[in-house]
Order: structure tokens, then sequence, then C-alpha cells
């Protein structure tokens, strides 16, 4: 998972919205528990922006280079499929950037 220590490299910022009670952000609310910290650590520099609303759909977004910013909804997702999605995501960055 050497991806996770290059976010900082090729995002310029990381949002994860979900809502705090709905069982649909489940997963999301779980990834973000056992996720931040380390993704954090690996990245100081990045803003990794948690948003909490009520009701609403989970999602993640990635901020890039130039203002380009790519989401993906996380409704029905496993925890291994965020860290998935956020895995493509870093990696998109990284061909916007050749």
């Amino acid at each position: 998972m050497a991806w996770r220590g290059q976010l900082s490299r090729n995002l310029k910022e990381l949002r994860i919205l979900f809502c705090q009670t709905s069982p649909s952000s489940a997963s999301a609310r779980s990834f973000v528990e056992k996720n931040y910290k380390d993704l954090k650590t690996l990245n100081p520099k990045l803003p990794i922006l948690i948003r909490e609303c009520s009701g609403i759909e989970p999602q993640i977004w990635a901020r890039y280079d130039m203002g380009v910013e790519r989401g993906i909804r996380l409704e029905g997702l496993t925890e291994p499929q965020i860290l998935k999605a956020l895995e493509d995501l870093v990696k998109a960055g990284a061909s916007l950037k050749t």
C-alpha cells in the first residue's frame, strides 16, 4: 500500500462526506475511524476534510491541480472497496500529471 504515502503528491485535497447516523454511511464512518490517522500521518500537509451532514449520501472527493475534482459515491461499498476507490483516485491524480 505504498500509494497511501503518495496522496499529497497526487492530490491537493481529499474530502469524505457521510451522514452521522444513516446505515448507508456506516462503512464510510468505519473507514474514517480506521484509516484517518494512518493517512494523515503519511500525508501531514494534505488537507483531509471529513464532512458530516444529516441525510447526505456517502461520497469521497479528490481535488487535483488546476481545480480538477473527481468524486465517487460510497453507498453500498465495503471498507476494502472504499480503500480501492481512494487508491483509484490517487492513481487518477498521478495520470493527470503526465
